[in-house]
């Protein structure tokens, strides 16, 4: 039986483990090792999509322990150009609550000891631009399903993203919110990167489920209120995801696709 392809791939984060229905698993080896979970594919509004489950279904990653190379690596080796991430983070700011969707334009990376980049063999040095770190007409799409629903969606923020698996001090998270960002998280960073890498478009869509511990009103994140509130909120998240899918542009005529243009690569993509 042929290995079934896609173009889009989802990538669900802490409480979102499974998305599509009556779909394929697919196991899918990489140069990196085993990616968090079998790949789910089958079709969503028309479109071949593929479904990833970060932490695994079962959540048995730490955010520090993700494969982020392997899961991008076996996403591509699909067939797969855009990525939709949601993602539940903590907010530095007190007017975004728990239950806010944010399209965040901007990420800091504050993570530490994770495999950053899958150019690191002997060979050509590979720099790639992430200037802007999130891709343009995947924000659009995903602004334009929100627009004019019972969905409201922040446009704009930065998602500054911790190693983890703690949380952050109270000091840490003032310091953040000085800073002027807006998100805090913990698996943002390296997957962004990565996905530029493989010149893939990517589009994080974050769920707030806490006031950071140093924002007003911020009692202290406990893992058990992540997942409540995410619980909570993951059928609006899954209804936004589904109506984006079938708004992302079906050509190849996107910035991110060509971020490899003119760099030798020391090994070839699949």
């Amino acid at each position: 039986m042929s290995t079934p392809s896609a173009e889009i791939a989802v990538i669900g984060g802490s409480g979102f483990y499974r998305f599509l229905t009556g779909a394929r698993d697919v196991s899918v080896d990489t140069p990196f090792g085993e990616p968090s979970d079998p790949v789910t594919v089958g079709e969503l509004g028309g479109r071949r999509v593929a479904f990833l489950a970060r932490h695994g279904r079962d959540h048995r990653h730490p955010p520090h322990r993700v494969n982020y190379r392997a899961n991008l690596w076996a996403l591509r080796s699909l067939g797969v150009r855009q990525v939709l991430a949601p993602c539940a983070v903590g907010s530095l700011r007190p007017e975004l609550g728990p239950g806010s969707v944010v399209v965040p334009d901007q990420v800091v990376d504050r993570t530490w000891g994770r495999a950053h980049t899958v150019y690191d063999d002997t060979g050509p040095v590979v720099h790639v631009s992430l200037a802007d770190p999130y891709c343009a007409r995947g924000r659009a799409a995903v602004l334009g399903a929100a627009a004019g629903g019972d969905r409201p969606v922040t446009d704009g923020g930065t998602l500054v993203v911790i190693n983890g698996p703690r949380f952050s001090t109270r000091a840490e998270s003032r310091w953040h919110a000085a800073a002027g960002w807006s998100l805090v998280g913990m698996t943002g960073m390296p997957e962004a990167a990565i996905a530029r890498e493989l010149a893939m478009c990517y589009t994080a869509i974050a769920l707030v489920t806490d006031l950071d511990a140093g924002v007003e009103g911020g009692a202290g994140v406990t893992h058990d209120e992540v997942l409540r509130v995410f619980a909570a909120n993951v059928e609006r998240l899954k209804s936004l995801v589904e109506d984006v899918v079938p708004a992302l542009p079906a050509d190849d005529d996107c910035t991110c696709r060509r971020a490899l243009d003119g760099l030798t690569l020391p090994r070839p993509l699949p």
